[in-house]
């Protein structure tokens, strides 16, 4: 019995290594990306007008009004008197010594955004990097609380129309 518990704890061992060795490889994959500001967060009838922008363009990405809501919060620096679900998951990262590299908008279809957070963990067995799938609005919220870089790759870059004059028109001040 003790024979074959040593081997599973092996094969385990050798099996964790090699899942570590994959993550460490996706994290760092040269995904051409450039970093994008939030430029404003507009209320609309439907839902939360986000507009993100860069040397190139301004896009918007439309979230859920509860979301929009976290968000202007945490753009604005308050905070709930009980954690939100974002807060909870901050906390959580930081108990395990988790830290949000960054925030990647890394897919769009059909209006959909798609976004990862890339996450590493430094441990006894080294550095652990991670991407997780999440909503861009969860992953904007994230990166506005724990102050972390938003990047967009050139593919998404590439496919969402320049919204700089709506955002123009919308900002000016009326007369």
């Amino acid at each position: 019995m003790a024979g074959r518990l040593i081997r599973w704890q092996g094969f385990i061992l050798e099996h964790r290594l090699a899942v570590r060795d994959f993550l460490e490889h996706i994290g760092s994959m040269d995904v051409k990306a450039i970093p994008v500001s939030l430029r404003s967060v507009v209320p609309t009838s439907n839902g939360t007008a986000v507009f993100l922008a860069c040397e190139q363009k301004t896009f918007v990405i439309y979230i859920d009004p509860a979301v929009g809501s976290t968000l202007s919060m945490a753009i604005n620096g308050e905070r709930k008197e009980r954690p939100l679900t974002h807060d909870l998951m901050g906390n959580v990262f930081s108990g395990f010594g988790i830290k949000l590299d960054r925030v990647v908008i890394n897919h769009v279809e059909e209006g959909v955004y798609f976004a990862r957070l890339i996450l590493v963990m430094q441990n006894e067995i080294g550095t652990k990097i991670l991407e997780v799938d999440a909503r861009p609005s969860d992953a904007l919220v994230m990166a506005v609380q724990l102050k972390r870089p938003v990047y967009v790759t050139n593919d998404v870059l590439a496919r969402v129309e320049d919204m700089t004059e709506v955002l123009e028109k919308i900002l000016k001040p009326k007369s």
